[in-house]
């Protein structure tokens, strides 16, 4: 089984690399760039079969490990 967890920055958190992506747009000329926000992201290969019991461990690896909840929010997505 294959999933994707993929980790942002909560809202209200500065985001200083977002911030030098969107100065880099602008000057490469891409218009109408608002805002940008980066994150991370995990493609992870499960061998487990029951898409709860994946889920459940996908969760609480990204607690403990791939996100920082203080200040990160993480979306799990099976493929």
């Amino acid at each position: 089984m294959k999933a994707r967890v993929t980790v942002t920055l909560k809202s209200g958190i500065l985001d200083p690399q977002g911030k030098a992506i969107e100065g880099a747009l602008k000057s490469l000329g891409v218009d109408g760039v608002a805002s940008v926000r980066q994150g991370k992201v995990f493609d992870i290969e499960l061998s487990e079969g029951d898409k709860a019991k994946a889920e459940a461990a996908l969760k609480a690896a990204a607690d403990k490990l791939l996100a920082n909840t203080v200040i990160e929010n993480y979306r799990v997505e099976l493929l």
